[in-house]
């Protein structure tokens, strides 16, 4: 079977790149078990344009944020599933100096746009927000296993659910490449954390971040995601998504009791209503990267191998924007930005 493009890897970056390619006429399968899928799977989804302990724009907010709704509509609409929801999200003041600082920040032209309203006082009794605090538009969350599992059956037999093993990827001189009964004009790398054990993207500096997550019953459901120190997220099910940590030393899997009493300790710091049930615990490992810039490009020895790969926490936001740039970058040999190119590490190898 010839095609166009090996997708390695059918989490949001595999997804997300394939689904392009595909609109513009192209032959492309993926390789991936999804279940084993474990980082865009347990991601919280949280798309925010306005982040940090100094609250600042977040990086090329001003690009990313016009794509992220139309782009997760549009594959709503192409797989019939749910799941993006926009939503408020509430960042309480510490301070009444942090109040008349964010006074200030709203008229700043690059913040103006993400800032719905400036509150002076608290929101609910069941806040500890006697300050107030920033209510942010262009903001919500996506369901990342619904919009997986929406994307498994947009892809259809266009998906071989198998682990990828890379010893069976053979070079077919100047026709590109073989994987058993498949010939790839090219191959792209967006499986996450395994482009580090690859043979050709060992030399990138990932730096993974595991993350842990909590799920509670807790009786109290504003219009808005609570974040501060932690976010807040309501689900579907009348329950809330509480996270997340992030640990760059201890990369073992499986929860644990320091991040999930982390969690609750942060919580309680802004809401007041007890945690009734603690109904689920999870953990990822992100392909964060070490300058916290995804990794996009050509590998520069080996012919038509390609990577779209490193979107840590903040995938939700990047990915959209940043799979049309890759598009292009194969299709018609735009430039890629330099803050994202691997060729920034081409002097490392």
């Amino acid at each position: 079977m010839e095609i166009d493009f090996l997708i390695i890897g059918q989490g949001l970056a595999g997804s997300a790149l394939g689904y392009r390619l595909i609109q513009e006429g192209k032959k492309v399968i993926l390789i991936d078990q999804p279940e084993g899928n474990k980082s865009s799977r347990v991601a919280a989804g949280l798309f925010n344009p306005v982040t940090g302990r100094k609250m600042v724009k977040t990086w090329k907010g001003e690009l990313l944020f016009p794509e992220i709704i139309p782009f997760y509509q549009e594959l709503e609409q192409v797989t019939g599933k749910k799941f993006l929801t926009l939503q408020t999200i509430y960042r309480p003041f510490l301070s009444i100096e942090e109040q008349n600082e964010w006074m200030g920040h709203s008229s700043d032209p690059a913040i103006q746009p993400f800032v719905q309203k400036i509150e002076v006082e608290s929101q609910h009794v069941n806040l500890k927000d006697p300050f107030g605090g920033v209510k942010l538009q262009l903001s919500g969350w996506l369901d990342l296993p619904a919009f997986l599992e929406g994307m498994v059956a947009y892809f259809g037999d266009r998906l071989i659910q198998e682990t990828y093993q890379e010893e069976k990827l053979l070079q077919e001189g100047e026709a590109g490449w073989r994987y058993g009964a498949l010939k790839a004009k090219a191959v792209i790398y967006c499986n996450g954390l395994g482009s580090m054990q690859s043979r050709f993207f060992s030399f990138l500096p990932f730096a993974p971040v595991k993350g842990e997550i909590l799920e509670v019953k807790q009786d109290f459901s504003p219009p808005f995601i609570v974040n501060r120190g932690v976010f807040r997220v309501p689900l579907a099910n009348g329950n809330f998504r509480v996270g997340s940590t992030y640990t760059w030393h201890d990369l073992e899997v499986g929860p644990t009791e320091t991040a999930k009493n982390e969690l609750l300790e942060k919580l309680t710091e802004v809401v007041r209503v007890p945690v009734q049930e603690i109904c689920g615990h999870k953990v990822g490992i992100r392909p964060a990267t070490k300058d916290r810039k995804p990794f996009l490009g050509k590998h520069p020895e080996a012919q038509s191998v390609y990577i779209f790969n490193g979107f840590g926490a903040k995938g939700v936001s990047l990915v959209p924007y940043f799979s049309a740039a890759m598009r292009d970058f194969l299709l018609e040999g735009h430039p890629l930005p330099e803050e994202v190119s691997i060729s920034r590490y081409f002097t490392y190898i």
